[in-house]
């Protein structure tokens, strides 16, 4: 009995640990979501000046500059819950995106500089992939 008691908790830990490994994003997929829902407002150079900058009330941020404006780190929290909505961005009028259910898909966990996990999805981890490639 106490066996299978033993094996059990092994298999939910090995579960929960497989579940809350971090993963990586793939840079690759990441640009090509970038160029494809992002380029209009934050611009090829991810400057924030995409064409849809001009009409926007709050001016797109540049995303090449999200690590040197955060004293060096790249801030994982809290581009995830921009991306996916969980920190909404009032000049979009909804949560950004506002075809946030592009980026659904399935669920990972990435680890912060802290050490703790945030959930999020393979397209949002793809997207973070990318800008955390392109920051000066």
């Amino acid at each position: 009995m106490k066996r299978r008691v033993a094996w059990a908790a092994g298999g939910v830990f090995c579960v929960l640990g497989a579940c809350l490994g971090a993963e990586e994003g793939d840079s690759g997929r990441g640009e090509a979501l970038y160029m494809q829902h992002c380029v209009a407002c934050h611009g090829v150079e991810l400057a924030g000046q995409g064409p849809m900058a001009g009409v926007m009330l709050i001016k797109p941020t540049d995303l090449t500059a999200l690590t040197v404006e955060n004293d060096g780190v790249f801030p994982l929290v809290r581009v995830i819950k921009r991306i996916d909505g969980r920190d909404p961005l009032v000049s979009h009028g909804s949560p950004m995106p506002v075809y946030g259910s592009l980026f659904e898909g399935r669920d990972l966990a990435l680890k912060t500089d802290t050490g703790q996990p945030i959930m999020t999805s393979q397209p949002v981890a793809d997207l973070v992939a990318y800008l955390q490639g392109v920051q000066k």
